[in-house]
C-alpha cells in the first residue's frame, strides 16, 4: 500500500435530525489527484469543512499524514499542511497582492518570527519570506500587478490568488472547492492550467461542477449523494458505473 496523506473513517456530519455526511470513508495517496462530485446537498463542501476543522463530526475520524487530528483547530491543521481554499472567493481586499501572500506565508512560519524583535524590524527583513511571496507570485501569474490592491483584480484573479494563498502555507494537501466556479470557460481552462502547473506534484482534493474537466484531470473520483458515498474509483469506472450514471453523470448531461 502507497503512503496515504488523508484518510477519512465513518465521517458523518449531523444537524438536528438532518444528516448531511454519513459514515464517509475516503483515502487520498501522496501526489493524488482526487476529486469529489455529487449533485446540490450531496455533502461535497460539509465533508471538506469536516477535514479541514471549520465543522466538528458527530462521528468519525479524521487522519492527516498518519496522525489523528479529528479535534484540532483549523490553523493547527494549516501548521500541519493540510491547505483549503473556498467557494466564495476569500482573499484581504484591503491589503496588496503582495502582501496576501505574504500574510499566508507568514502564518505558517511564525515560529520562525521573534514576536519583540519583530516590532522593530522592517518588513523587508525577512528575506526568506519575500523569497517565497515573489516565488508563489510568479507561479500564479500575478508578479507584475503585485503592488495593486487586491480588490481591484477581476474575479478570475482572485481566484488565482486565493490558490497563491493556499501555495503560500507550503502545503502536503491542497483542498479546492469549485475553483472555477463563476468563471467563463476561457476562465476555467487558465486557472485548472495553473493548477496543473503548480500543483502538479502535490496531493490534491477537488471538488467540482464539470464533469468533463474532472474526467480529464483526475487520479480519482469520489461520488457523493445524500451525504453518503456511491462510488469511487478511476474516472474511467466512474463513467462506466451505471449508479452513476442514474444518480448523477446521466442526469447532469440531459
Amino acid at each position: 500500500m502507497t503512503d496515504a496523506v488523508l484518510r477519512t473513517d465513518g465521517l458523518t456530519k449531523r444537524f438536528g435530525e438532518l444528516t448531511a455526511v454519513d459514515s464517509v470513508s475516503l483515502t487520498v495517496e501522496e501526489g493524488e489527484f482526487r476529486s469529489v462530485i455529487g449533485p446540490n446537498g450531496a455533502g461535497k463542501t460539509t465533508t471538506f469543512n469536516l477535514i479541514t476543522g471549520a465543522l466538528t463530526p458527530s462521528d468519525g475520524i479524521v487522519q492527516f499524514k498518519g496522525q489523528d487530528i479529528t479535534t484540532l483547530p483549523p490553523h493547527e491543521r494549516v501548521a500541519r499542511g493540510l491547505g483549503r481554499s473556498f467557494q466564495i472567493t476569500n482573499v484581504f481586499s484591503g491589503l496588496t497582492v503582495r502582501e496576501n501572500v505574504r500574510v499566508a506565508a507568514q502564518s505558517v512560519n511564525r515560529d520562525d518570527i521573534n514576536t519583540w524583535t519583530a516590532l522593530f524590524q522592517d518588513k523587508d527583513d525577512f528575506e526568506s519570506i519575500n523569497a517565497q511571496t515573489d516565488e508563489i507570485l510568479e507561479q500564479i501569474g500575478l508578479a507584475a500587478r503585485a503592488d495593486e490592491p487586491a480588490e481591484t483584480l477581476a474575479y478570475g484573479d482572485q481566484r488565482r490568488l486565493e490558490i497563491g494563498l493556499v501555495l503560500a502555507t507550503d502545503p502536503d494537501l491542497v483542498m479546492l472547492d469549485e475553483p472555477t466556479a463563476g468563471m467563463s470557460s476561457e476562465e476555467t481552462q487558465a486557472t485548472m492550467d495553473l493548477i496543473s502547473d503548480v500543483l502538479a506534484d502535490q496531493s490534491l482534493m477537488l471538488i467540482e461542477h464539470d464533469i468533463d474537466l474532472v474526467m480529464r484531470v483526475s487520479d480519482e473520483i469520489t461520488v457523493l449523494t445524500r451525504g453518503q458515498e456511491l462510488a469511487s474509483g478511476t474516472p474511467e469506472e466512474i463513467a462506466n458505473s451505471e449508479d452513476v450514471r442514474d444518480a448523477y453523470l446521466g442526469g447532469a448531461r440531459k
